[in-house]
């Protein structure tokens, strides 16, 4: 079964620009110069002078050394994930997400390194064991039982995102213990400014590191849950109907109070709570399937086991709890002309409602949409609508894959990756371009993208990782 709802066409509501690209350098240069403030910080408080003089000194020196990258990369992580809205639309959630993987498993790897070379450092100047010492920091030293519990939490942190622990997680179950990296950072504070003569051995360095994590705690408690907190209360959002699309898709239309001020656009997604009974806490990642005009949003779930199956039951008049949006697979990138839109499996959703807010001409437009069988499409109806209002060519990929990697299913093989997309879209080389997808598959569309002459500039990508 399928929706006949008629898709709207047009402008959503107007809702803030995207930050001009000399913004992003700024911010990501910015970024890196908190390391040298840092160093330079240590350089102040003695620590060139430590090292040169060799011995437990110059050991315990590069230690605490490496306990600062650590603290400031740990704070960046947070602020890079603090979901602030000129980071995302600057820079996408799927950038800041890569970043943040970077940022957490550096400043772990640092501050392992920080508590193995201090430790060696004191015992040497002790003349101790190493294992003795550091039992010995830990129980006699101010914060330092504090330190080991943010220790604990951090490592749990790291250990659930190794990719291979991911995969044998729950989405809700990896995003509940993810949140332990705020309760580490907190436990950190005291052990710090206790005991860390470069947090407070000048002016200079306790207005720094005051001032990073009042700003990190500031946009948590600002964005993370400030903004989100004050939105739901605005608009209210209650299930209105649940329709089936196809087996295991549903779409869920909402409506609430004053949607013409939710700042959404095509493309975006929200963090979805539904008020449905237990398991109500655990947030869901679901984009726009329908372009939002102000008067209901739409989305559309597919059943992958993940508690997504509870969606199909939902009732109307479910409250609904977001936060968002979020995303940067929207309209903003294209002026006019030619586009081309590439999505797999549910992967749809998001291109769906781009198609109505693209401000192309009849016959500008190509969708091609991939999928493993027939029974695997969706939006049959919507898409037959666009074709013939609006002059979408809508090309239908079904069948095995090609190969790994590869967007191709098995048919067009002999084609080769880019050939096969000059094929379906002849003026690919100069449209923009809208990809979404799962990873693999994602990355191998944009690349036959870039080999068919699209510059990178305008490819867009939406990835479903996590």
């Amino acid at each position: 079964m399928t929706s006949t709802v008629v898709p709207q066409v047009g402008r959503p509501a107007p809702v803030a620009a995207a930050p001009p690209r000399w913004w992003a350098d700024v911010a990501g240069a910015a970024a890196g110069l908190t390391l040298l403030v840092v160093t330079a910080l240590w350089v102040g408080n003695g620590g060139i002078q430590q090292v040169a003089g060799g011995g437990a000194d110059a050991v315990s020196a590069v230690g605490r050394l490496a306990g600062l990258w650590a603290s400031d990369l740990l704070l960046l992580q947070v602020l890079l994930m603090a979901r602030i809205p000129a980071a995302e639309r600057a820079f996408g959630q799927d950038r800041l997400a890569r970043w943040h993987r970077w940022a957490g498993f550096s400043s772990f790897w640092l501050m392992v390194a920080h508590i193995v070379v201090i430790t060696l450092g004191y015992a040497a100047a002790d003349h101790a064991n190493a294992v003795a010492e550091l039992w010995d920091l830990i129980r006699t030293y101010p914060g330092m039982l504090l330190a080991t519990a943010a220790t604990a939490a951090l490592v749990m942190v790291v250990v659930t995102s190794v990719r291979a622990a991911r995969r044998r997680l729950r989405y809700e179950s990896w995003h509940l213990m993810h949140l332990y990296a705020y309760l580490g950072v907190g436990l950190a504070l005291p052990h710090q400014l206790w005991t860390g003569t470069d947090f407070v051995g000048s002016t200079a360095a306790t207005v720094y590191w005051w001032t990073l994590y009042g700003v990190a705690a500031g946009a948590v408690l600002a964005y993370r849950i400030g903004l989100p907190v004050w939105r739901n209360l605005r608009h209210r959002l209650v299930v209105d109907r649940v329709v089936p699309e196809g087996p295991g898709l549903t779409s869920v239309y909402l409506s609430g109070r004053h949607l013409d001020r939710l700042p959404a656009r095509a493309g975006q997604f929200f963090q979805w709570r539904f008020l449905d009974g237990p398991g109500w806490s655990r947030a869901h990642p679901y984009s726009l399937s329908a372009t939002p005009h102000g008067h209901m949003l739409r989305i559309t779930v597919k059943d992958l086991g993940d508690g997504s199956a509870r969606v199909a039951g939902l009732r109307p008049g479910t409250r609904a709890l977001i936060e968002g949006p979020y995303g940067t697979l929207t309209a903003h990138h294209h002026t006019g002309g030619p586009v081309v839109l590439l999505a797999c499996g549910i992967g749809v959703t998001p291109l769906l409602s781009l198609l109505g807010e693209l401000s192309y001409r009849p016959g500008q437009a190509t969708l091609i949409y991939r999928a493993r069988n027939q029974a695997e499409l969706a939006f049959g109806d919507e898409l037959d609508w666009f074709a013939a209002h609006r002059g979408v060519r809508v090309v239908h990929l079904l069948g095995g894959r090609a190969g790994h990697p590869s967007w191709l299913p098995a048919q067009y093989a002999h084609l080769g990756e880019a050939a096969a997309l000059r094929q379906m879209a002849p003026d690919i080389a100069g449209a923009q371009v809208y990809v979404c997808g799962p990873d693999e598959w994602a990355h191998a569309a944009r690349a036959a993208a870039h080999e068919a002459g699209v510059p990178a500039g305008r490819v867009h990508t939406e990835l479903f990782s996590w």
